[in-house]
């Protein structure tokens, strides 16, 4: 890298903290890389309990060098928030790279911005990416052109070194790999649903059922607003 980036992160009530925490972790030490995260209204963003403050409004960045959207249950709200969606379109336009990690795709989808594009997700709610004219990817890490997205919220890390290796190169990503020990050896093979014991995919399927039908519903008229 031979230019200053700036990497912004979008955020919104009700994201998962994970799904921006794990790149802000990777990203935030690749030289020469400013990374913002902003919201809608500024201020404070309540994530999983834990309290995000002092952030900038999204109106108040000019542009960046790199979007990304993270996911969480607020998706739902995220979707169908005119406002919200205006800033990720407005940011997107002159990015170099719009990525999202978990349930984020789904935001870029409702701002119009994956149609025709391969986009990963998280599992129990990638089918809602061909609502918006997307093409559903299973990946860890989807790259279509300059969309790079990543699946459910741990992906989020594979994501981030994805796009450092991107920007600075193969060593400099496995330097930051290094630096944080990140050397997933789960205790279960129970993070994909192909792999997961089938009471446990019931069981967490079920749970995420609960939301699904209003999830759907946003996601239909989010797309039909495109």
């Amino acid at each position: 890298m031979t230019q200053p980036l700036h990497i912004v992160i979008a955020l919104f009530p009700g994201v998962t903290h994970l799904d921006f925490t794990g790149p802000h972790q990777i990203l935030c030490r690749l030289p020469g890389a400013t990374v913002t995260t902003a919201s809608l209204a500024g201020g404070e963003i309540e994530a999983d309990g834990l309290v995000f403050a002092r952030l900038p409004k999204l109106s108040d960045i000019e542009a960046c060098d790199v979007l990304i959207v993270p996911g969480g249950l607020g998706t739902t709200e995220a979707m169908g928030d005119p406002d919200f969606i205006a800033e990720i379109r407005r940011l997107a336009d002159g990015a170099r790279y719009v990525c999202s990690v978990c349930t984020g795709s789904l935001v870029l989808g409702a701002a119009g911005l994956l149609k025709g594009k391969r986009a990963a997700c998280h599992w129990a709610w990638r089918d809602q990416l061909a609502l918006f004219g997307a093409i559903p990817d299973p990946s860890r890490v989807a790259r279509d052109g300059r969309y790079i997205t990543g699946g459910g919220v741990t992906a989020g890390i594979d994501f981030a070194l994805t796009m450092v290796a991107e920007l600075a190169g193969d060593d400099m990503a496995q330097s930051i790999q290094l630096a944080v020990e990140y050397a997933p050896a789960p205790p279960f093979e129970a993070g994909r649903p192909e792999t997961a014991p089938e009471a446990v995919l019931r069981r967490v399927s079920a749970i995420y059922g609960k939301a699904m039908d209003a999830r759907v519903e946003a996601a239909r008229k989010a797309a039909e607003a495109m």
